[in-house]
């Protein structure tokens, strides 16, 4: 039906004959000509209808939305007309036939940036033909491609892992598909290939990746999605290094593939610790130039108890950030920052205007300065490098708490003073704690989950001293984002035995629901690892999208339901009879 798509209609095929499909995306009516910008997947291109031509009639009856078959010639444009700019700008098809193939309802959304979300995911199908989600979802394809590319030419192979599989705790809520041959049981969808995974390495596959869909029940989340896609990736023989080393030139290779961008090479890297002390979370935004500094040594000694009694306190810090430039900030917006952090559990926000450094404490606005003496100052000063019209913040409590809530009060005044700097920064933040405990039930929880290995060798040593031991993963992290996760994985049956007893996970529970996964640790397991990357978020990244819901064809809403769809949705009493299932409420 078509000779060329719309974009490739360029200076090359001057003087040709055409024929093109698409989409109206808007018509002008001047009188004497009709213009037509004709769309389709490829791009747009502008369409002249002169009133002597026998197609005019049928230009006239055009709409926005119609679907039609243009037949033409293509001719340069009038210099002043031209759009160098544009891939099509500088041509037009004079058209000789328009056929219209099918016409359009009066739209039900704008289509542009002003629809809201709700109408925009109900006429998903129109909202796809935007531009911008078109854009999107070629990037998407584009990744996919690179990966797959990458990957196989350094000797991965493919595999599909099973969608129906059985119920696994790793964390959060499975979503359950009842079977009808076997009545009152269940499979559930993966959460993630995870233990196949470790399956085909212990088969002795080496080298695995796939592009899986996984699915949790999770609560409800801005952006989260019930169903996602994750890269997956599993090596044998290696350490973390290794894994990280393929993983880094992965992700080097679709940046510069997709988006013709260098990342760094190689990645720089962070202990926990040490990106929890110095910005306040374990997924930093390296763009953001300033770091927390802990300031208990400058400020214990002092009467001011908001400050001192934090200072002296092992399970506690005063934590201080350094705003360039922020004295000329207004009682107003530093009050606002206060409320920021007290969400994030802070009791309040200290803060001083430095306008002249070398006055000493005179040359300081603040409430607090009335507490300091010259002592505490320079110790502040110097460690802050604080300079004439900075804003000096300051937050005290138990370490963890105060870390996160000034981490959370960095990030935003970056943004808020524009002081994000353009670029790439990725990373890599490894030592992660191997347990929390979870403070309601007081039980061990794994940071990642239960098959990541310990950096304790000896099950004996880790039911020791549990909380103290590291595990061996590590996340990647992107402008502040996780977009992969990974570990190295437990080998050895008696290890994985030990680590699922100290998760509160006894024998008979462990045979029932891994029975299969130690029994295949006894065949001569070999030392594995992997890593998942979460290519929603990743793609979003790419196109510069907030949400990952502008990166996937058909998402889900916030509160995971299609609205083109209507799923989820009820099912007949047939249907529910015939799964040996009874309607919610009924009795019997």
């Amino acid at each position: 039906m078509r000779s060329h798509r719309c974009g490739e209609v360029t200076e090359k095929l001057n003087g040709q004959a055409v024929r093109l499909c698409g989409w109206i995306h808007g018509r002008r009516d001047l009188g004497g000509l009709i213009f037509i910008s004709l769309r389709d997947h490829s791009g747009h291109v502008q369409v002249v209808v002169d009133p002597d031509s026998a197609a005019f009639a049928d230009a006239e009856r055009l709409r926005n939305e119609y679907c039609v078959q243009i037949a033409g010639e293509v001719r340069m444009r009038p210099e002043h007309q031209q759009k160098a700019s544009e891939a099509t700008g500088t041509v037009e098809v004079l058209a000789a036939e328009v056929r219209l193939l099918n016409e359009s309802a009066p739209l039900p959304l704008l289509m542009s940036d002003e629809d809201g979300e709700e109408v925009r995911l109900k006429y998903r199908y129109l909202d796809l033909r935007r531009g911008r989600m078109q854009r999107n979802l070629k990037i998407r394809s584009g990744l996919n491609r690179a990966i797959r590319e990458h990957l196989h030419a350094r000797g991965f192979t493919e595999f599909e892992t099973p969608i129906l599989t059985r119920a696994t705790p790793e964390g959060a809520r499975d979503y359950l598909v009842p079977s009808r041959v076997h009545s009152g049981q269940f499979y559930a969808l993966p959460q993630s290939p995870q233990l196949f995974k470790q399956l085909l390495m212990m088969a002795g596959m080496d080298r695995y990746y796939q592009i899986a869909r996984c699915f949790r029940d999770e609560d409800l989340r801005a952006d989260r999605q019930p169903e996602f896609t994750q890269l997956d990736m599993e090596l044998s023989f290696v350490d973390q290094r290794d894994v990280q080393a393929v993983a880094e030139e992965l992700m080097r290779a679709v940046f510069r593939d997709v988006l013709d961008v260098a990342l760094d090479d190689p990645f720089p890297r962070l202990d926990w610790r040490e990106a929890v002390e110095c910005y306040g979370t374990d997924k930093p935004d390296l763009r953001i130039p300033a770091q927390l500094v802990t300031v208990d040594a400058h400020v214990a000694h002092l009467d001011f108890q908001v400050f001192a009694g934090p200072a002296n306190d092992a399970a506690q810090r005063v934590v201080g950030l350094r705003v360039p430039g922020g004295a000329s900030l207004s009682r107003r917006q530093i009050d606002a920052y206060a409320e920021l952090v007290k969400r994030y559990g802070a009791p309040g926000l200290a803060w001083i205007k430095v306008n002249e450094i070398s006055a000493g404490l005179d040359g300081l606005q603040s409430p607090i300065t009335k507490f300091l003496d010259a002592r505490a100052w320079t110790g502040l000063a110097e460690s802050l490098q604080a300079s004439d019209g900075d804003l000096l913040l300051f937050g005290a409590g138990e370490s963890l708490v105060a870390s996160t809530f000034m981490g959370q009060l960095r990030v935003q005044i970056g943004h808020d003073l524009e002081q994000v700097k353009q670029g790439w920064r990725p990373l890599w933040v490894t030592g992660f704690p191997m347990f929390e405990r979870n403070e309601e039930s007081g039980r061990l929880m794994a940071v990642h989950h239960p098959f990541t290995a310990p950096d304790i060798d000896d099950p004996a040593a880790l039911a020791d001293n549990p909380e103290q031991a590291r595990s061996k993963g590590y996340d990647m992290v992107l402008n502040g984002a996780e977009i992969g996760g990974g570990s190295i994985r437990i080998h050895r049956p008696e290890m994985q035995q030990q680590v699922f007893a100290l998760l509160g996970i006894d024998a008979v529970e462990a045979r029932e629901k891994f029975g299969f996964l130690l029994e295949a640790l006894k065949y001569g397991c070999p030392p594995h690892g992997g890593i998942a990357f979460g290519l929603d978020r990743i793609v979003a990244l790419m196109a510069g999208e907030d949400s990952i819901r502008d990166v996937i064809a058909f998402p889900k809403t916030t509160t995971a339901q299609c609205l083109l769809t209507g799923a989820p949705s009820a099912i007949s009493p047939e249907q529910l009879a015939e799964l040996g299932l009874r309607p919610a409420g009924s009795k019997g």
